[in-house]
């Protein structure tokens, strides 16, 4: 049987419900398919999940401190794990089925469930069905990488996905890997009380940060007694007694590390191996993404690729941002292409990172004369006054053209304050607009125009 349709969308992720909205209600018709949980990974494996758990982690945190802010809590908090899950399961499960409510009660749209795989470059099988339509669009996401670490088949593992399912505390976590995924996750567990060893194969946690935020990260998770290895050149994998043996080949510390579970935090891959595309001809790179254009379309006329799967952002308001820019080019008359995006996106250890622009880094390597000031947040007073101090912000302005460049704000309220330097990145103002600013007392942003007023010419 085959069903024709104006425009069919390849998964239920962030971009493809918002997309499926904006071309059905211009009277399009439209199928979009799903074949595992609707949502994608945001709302089933990534945001929606790790966020509920994180905040449950927060509040076991500051149980444990409170006697800082003279409150009488007991001398050690109770953590109920499957609680913990259960608040999770459910948080997703409302956001879960309501999507999917929403898509099949979409006027012009219709559901699909199952696997969908390229015939041609303008028909879909799903099941024994067959979908034909003269735009396709895939949004199909991406996985774990699971690496092909010697004995790692000898050991049981997590993935960012599996380990959400669990409910109860690992007595020690392996966590392989010292960017977002295993940072999140090894302070998540350790403040429900594990002992958690993070284990890098680079010299530094989050290596596309500048140096200074990598090690006032690391500083900030040693703190909670999080062990940290860096230098990890070689990492492979046997089974002892109790659990898992990391074996490391480090210029500094144990050779070995035993632990009784092992997460693996080192990447993701597009989930592009089997939809067929070699029947449509769409191209891939080397690593499995699909190739597009500044406007998402890829190399065959009417086949877009949004989201993860086309390596252009890989988080979820860059997904989101994929649609809004082909729904514009498409229905609106616009002209938008991902080249207008600015690089934005948080790290949501506590304190959070919120990074927006260039690295000092990158400035120097492209030849941008600039300017730089920095605060650290023990001088910001309403991180004093939530006793919550660690971290900095830094903030990096073009020398010539006074536009900002990019900051970097790892603080209490980082994550929600960085959007006050980035609406004004994208508007291409000097960065006086914001020092002449007037904010309210007592924030973190009031602390901005301030540090506007101590730039200085950057390091060489």
């Amino acid at each position: 049987m085959t069903s024709s349709f104006d425009a069919i969308i390849l998964g239920t992720g962030q971009a493809g419900p918002f997309l499926a909205g904006r071309v059905a209600g211009s009277g399009m018709k439209v199928a979009i398919v799903e074949r595992s949980l609707f949502g994608g990974t945001c709302v089933n494996t990534g945001c929606t999940p790790t966020k509920t758990m994180v905040a449950s982690a927060y509040v076991a945190h500051l149980a444990r401190r409170a006697a800082e802010f003279g409150i009488d809590a007991g001398s050690k908090p109770r953590i109920d794990m499957r609680r913990v899950k259960a608040r999770k399961d459910a948080i997703v499960e409302e956001s879960r089925s309501g999507l999917r409510t929403w898509l099949e009660s979409m006027k012009n749209c219709r559901v699909f469930k199952g696997h969908a795989r390229f015939e041609s470059a303008r028909e879909i099988s799903v099941g024994g069905e067959r979908l034909t339509a003269s735009r396709i669009f895939i949004n199909v996401g991406g996985r774990a990488h699971v690496p092909g670490m010697p004995g790692l088949e000898q050991v049981d593992y997590f993935t960012n996905s599996s380990l959400l399912n669990v409910d109860f505390v690992p007595k020690h976590l392996i966590v392989i890997g010292g960017s977002y995924i295993g940072l999140e996750f090894g302070q998540m567990f350790r403040r429900f009380g594990s002992e958690v060893t993070i284990v890098e194969m680079g010299p530094r946690l989050v290596r596309r940060e500048d140096e200074d935020v990598s090690a006032a990260i690391q500083k900030i998770l040693e703190n909670e007694g999080i062990n940290i290895r860096l230098n990890a050149k070689c990492i492979s994998f046997s089974r002892g007694g109790e659990g898992p043996i990391a074996q490391l080949d480090c210029a500094s510390g144990a050779p070995e590390v035993t632990g009784t579970h092992v997460l693996l935090g080192v990447g993701r891959v597009p989930n592009t191996d089997d939809l067929g595309l070699e029947k449509a001809r769409v191209n891939r790179d080397e690593r499995g993404y699909i190739t597009v254009d500044d406007e998402l379309r890829t190399n065959v006329d009417g086949v877009w690729a949004l989201g993860d799967c086309n390596g252009r952002g890989a988080f979820t308001h860059t997904s989101f941002n994929d649609a809004e820019i082909v729904a514009a080019n498409l229905l609106d008359g616009d002209s938008r292409r991902i080249s207008d995006r600015i690089p934005a996106y948080a790290l949501y250890i506590d304190p959070p990172l919120g990074r927006v622009g260039m690295t000092e880094g990158e400035a120097r390597k492209r030849g941008r004369p600039a300017l730089v000031t920095t605060r650290p947040m023990t001088r910001v007073q309403r991180a004093v006054e939530k006793g919550e101090t660690q971290g900095f912000m830094k903030v990096m302005v073009d020398a010539g053209t006074k536009e900002i460049l990019g900051a970097a704000i790892l603080g209490t309220g980082g994550d929600e304050v960085i959007h006050s330097i980035l609406d004004v990145m994208y508007a291409k103002a000097p960065y006086t607009v914001i020092q002449r600013a007037v904010h309210i007392h007592p924030t973190v942003s009031e602390l901005i125009p301030t540090m506007l007023g101590e730039l200085r010419p950057m390091p060489i």
